[in-house]
C-alpha cells in the first residue's frame, strides 16, 4: 500500500466521528420533539429503551463487520447471507432509501434551526432552500476525499458533543421538571410507547453507516466493530442527558409546540434569547455533520449496488462528458435525490416510513446471520434471536400505532415495499441464468 493510500485511510476516531455525527444530528435535533409527543413524560426512557435495542442489534453488525469488512457494508452482509438476488437487492435498496430519507429529514432540520439562529421566520421555501444548500456543501466536502471528511468530522464532533454536554449540564442544574404547561398532550398508550421506541431507534441507526467504511478504514477487522460500540455508548449518554435537560425545563405541551426546535426552546429559560440562538447554532453544526457523514456512506452503498448490478449502472468514468474522481458519480446521484426530497416533501410521514424500512431490514439481516452466516462469524444464537424478537415487537407496536393514527403511512409503506420488491425482481431477471441462478458478482462486494 502506498503512503498516499495509507494517509487516505479512515481512522478509528474518524469512524466514531462519522457514526456519532449521523446519530446525534438526527436523534437529538430532528427526533426529540417527535419522541416526546408520542411517549409523553416517558420520552427520556423511550430514548434509553431505543439505546438498548440498538445495543442488542449491534452485536450482529459487529460480528458481520469483523468477518466481512467492506465498503458495501449492509449490502455485503445481505449478499453473503442470501446470495446475489432479489432478496438481497430489495433490502439493500430499502436501506439506501431510508438513508436518503434521513439525509433529507436532517437537511430540513438544519434549515429550521438555521432560521431560528438568525431570527427569521421558518417558512417552507426558505427551510427547503437552506437544506438543499447544506446537501450541496456536503457533496463538495465528500468529493474532496477521505482526508477532508476525517478532518472536518473530527473537529465538528468535538464541538458538537462538548456543546451538548455543557447545554445538558447547565439545564439540569436549574431544572424543576414542570408538570404542566400550555398545550395538551395525550396520555401515552402501550402502542404509542412502543412507537416512541421505534422513532427513537432512528436516532441510533446511524451506527450502521460505520459498516460502509470497511473497505477504507484502518484495521477493518477490529476497528469497524470498535467504532460501532464506542459510538453507541457516547450517543446514549448524550441523548439521555439532553432528554432529561429538555424535560427538566419545558412542560410536555411546550415540547410538543416546539417539536421542531425543542432543544433551543429548552435553553431559553436558562440562557435567555442568547442561549436560544447558541443552541440553534449548535444544531446547525450537528446537522451539518450528520448529513456529511451519511452522504459518504450512502453514496458508497449506491456504488456497491451498481457494481453488483442491483441497480442500473452508475458510470464511474464519465458524467456529463467530464472525467470525475472515484465515487463522485454515485455521490452526485445521492445528492440530487436527497435535494429533490428536501425541496418537494414534508418528511414527517416519510420519517415513519424510514423507521418501518429500517426495522424490517434489521430483522432480515439478523435472520440471515442466524440461518446462514453464524458459523463463519462465530456469533452466538441467543443474541441474534433476541434481536429478531425485539425488532418484531417494536415493529408490531409501531404498526398498530400508525394504523390507529395515520393510515396514509401504512398504505405508503405497503406500496413502497411492493414497488421495491417487484422492481428489483424484474430488474435482476436480466442477470440470471436459464435455470434462475444469479450470475456471480462476488468481486463487487469487496
Amino acid at each position: 500500500m502506498s503512503a498516499e493510500e495509507e494517509e487516505s485511510k479512515i481512522t478509528l476516531s474518524g469512524a466514531v466521528s462519522m457514526g456519532t455525527g449521523v446519530m446525534i444530528g438526527a436523534g437529538v435535533f430532528a427526533l426529540m420533539g417527535q419522541v416526546a409527543g408520542t411517549a409523553g413524560q416517558w420520552f427520556p426512557l423511550a430514548f434509553l429503551a431505543a439505546a438498548g435495542v440498538a445495543a442488542l442489534t449491534s452485536y450482529s453488525y459487529v460480528k458481520l463487520a469483523n468477518t466481512f469488512p467492506s465498503a458495501g457494508g449492509i449490502g455485503t452482509f445481505l449478499n453473503k447471507a442470501y446470495g446475489v438476488g432479489p432478496i438481497a437487492a430489495t433490502f439493500t435498496m430499502a436501506m439506501w432509501a431510508s438513508m436518503i430519507l434521513n439525509e433529507s429529514l436532517v437537511a430540513r432540520t438544519f434549515g429550521t434551526y438555521f432560521t431560528k439562529m438568525i431570527g427569521v421566520d421558518s417558512n417552507t421555501v426558505l427551510v427547503a432552500a437552506l437544506g438543499a444548500a447544506l446537501l450541496v456543501g456536503s457533496f463538495a466536502i465528500n468529493a474532496a476525499g477521505n482526508k477532508a471528511v476525517n478532518t472536518v468530522e473530527n473537529v465538528m464532533a468535538v464541538v458538537k458533543i462538548g456543546g451538548l454536554v455543557l447545554f445538558a449540564g447547565a439545564c439540569l442544574w436549574v431544572a424543576d421538571f414542570p408538570t404542566t404547561a400550555p398545550g395538551a398532550v395525550d396520555a401515552p398508550t402501550v402502542d404509542s410507547l412502543i412507537a416512541a421506541v421505534g422513532i427513537g431507534l432512528l436516532a441510533y441507526k446511524g451506527f450502521t453507516t460505520i459498516t460502509n467504511t470497511g473497505g477504507e478504514i484502518e484495521q477493518p477487522n477490529k476497528n469497524v466493530g470498535r467504532a460501532i460500540v464506542i459510538s453507541i455508548a457516547i450517543v446514549t449518554g448524550v441523548y439521555l442527558a439532553v432528554a432529561l435537560a429538555v424535560r427538566g425545563n419545558l412542560g410536555l405541551g411546550e415540547i410538543a409546540d416546539a417539536r421542531d426546535f425543542a432543544l433551543a426552546q429548552a435553553a431559553q429559560p436558562v440562557f435567555g434569547s442568547v442561549g436560544f440562538k447558541l443552541v440553534a447554532g449548535l444544531a446547525v453544526i450537528a446537522t451539518v455533520t450528520s448529513v456529511m457523514a451519511s452522504m459518504y456512506s450512502t453514496s458508497r452503498m449506491l456504488k456497491m449496488m451498481s457494481d453488483m448490478d442491483e441497480v442500473p449502472a452508475v458510470d464511474e468514468r464519465v458524467t456529463f462528458g467530464h472525467r470525475l474522481p472515484f465515487g463522485t458519480p454515485s455521490l452526485l446521484v445521492t445528492t440530487v435525490i436527497a435535494i429533490a426530497l428536501t425541496i418537494a416533501f414534508d418528511l414527517s410521514r416519510i420519517a415513519a416510513l424510514g423507521a418501518f424500512a429500517y426495522l424490517a431490514l434489521d430483522m432480515v439481516i439478523h435472520y440471515g446471520h442466524l440461518r446462514h452466516l453464524r458459523d463463519e462469524t462465530g456469533a452466538k444464537p441467543a443474541p441474534l434471536i433476541a434481536a429478531i424478537v425485539v425488532d418484531a415487537i417494536v415493529f408490531a407496536g409501531f404498526f398498530a400505532y400508525r394504523i390507529r393514527t395515520d393510515l396514509v403511512v401504512i398504505a405508503a409503506f405497503v406500496a413502497f415495499a411492493v414497488l421495491v420488491a417487484g422492481g428489483e425482481t424484474l430488474y435482476m431477471r436480466r442477470f440470471s441464468d436459464a435455470d434462475g441462478t444469479m450470475n456471480d458478482h462476488e468481486d463487487a462486494m469487496s
